[in-house]
């Protein structure tokens, strides 16, 4: 009788979608790894006071890195409860630390996937001139801005392409070709913003491309061998990695 009423409690659970915003600076990560701090294992404890502290799991729409911050992770989980949306909103908000905040929540289609359905996603990359310590923690400091050279080579990671010498090289990864829809360099008061928006990104891509493109603007690196990196992928490329901190999960897209 037990193994049947747990059956019938999953069945008809309902769905939930969640917009989540952190500082990742002092996480390792969205998704959950052994004996690490991570946002995933922050929002399961946290929900799971409101599960008579029985685990309900969390599946989020993109595993950012160590360090990396988001304004716009989505993740979904499955839970019965007669609690409305602003009453479940508030009790995690209560029971998560102040670098994690639940913005919006909405119950969803039972086949509602954070990560599957996603048709594409944003990402923003923030860099500054200044040493000033209240952007240290968030933004890549750069020694000069051209920014004229940043606009040289931002359209041609638009389309279609292997991204593979801009990623962390896995060898069960087998398809590395990349769509980019967006590719921005925006200059305000002393700060570098690089937007980017594509309908998926490898390992540490974003990253790969702003340290490459920022050592492009520096003159580490020529034009000829910038578009080599897009016209002749390879897995052994050496390039320059921006840090972690400067990278924010901007937005995910769903066709609904």
């Amino acid at each position: 009788m037990k193994e049947l009423y747990l059956l019938l409690r999953f069945l008809f659970m309902s769905r939930y979608k969640i917009i989540i915003q952190y500082d990742g600076l002092d996480f390792s990560g969205f998704q959950s790894q052994k004996n690490l701090n991570t946002i995933q294992d922050k929002i399961e404890h946290s929900l799971s006071f409101l599960n008579h502290n029985n685990l309900i799991r969390v599946l989020g729409a993109s595993r950012t890195d160590a360090g990396v911050h988001a304004l716009g992770q989505v993740a979904h989980f499955d839970f019965d409860t007669e609690l409305s949306l602003n009453a479940i909103k508030r009790a995690l908000n209560a029971r998560l630390p102040i670098e994690i905040r639940i913005i919006d929540i909405m119950e969803v289609d039972a086949r509602f996937h954070a990560r599957f359905d996603a048709i594409k996603k944003e990402y923003l990359y923030q860099c500054s001139l200044t040493d000033n310590p209240l952007l240290s923690k968030n933004h890549f400091i750069v020694k000069k801005i051209d920014f004229e050279r940043l606009k040289d080579v931002e359209n041609e990671l638009l389309g279609k392409h292997n991204f593979l010498s801009f990623s962390k090289f896995d060898i069960e990864k087998k398809n590395t070709i990349c769509e980019i829809f967006k590719s921005k360099w925006a200059l305000e008061d002393g700060k570098l913003f690089y937007i980017i928006e594509g309908n998926r990104f490898l390992h540490h891509m974003v990253r790969y491309l702003v340290g490459t493109m920022i050592g492009y603007m520096e003159q580490k690196i020529s034009r000829k061998d910038f578009l080599s990196l897009l016209d002749n992928p390879r897995k052994d490329a050496k390039l320059f990695k921006a840090p972690a901190h400067g990278l924010i999960l901007n937005r995910i897209f769903y066709e609904n």
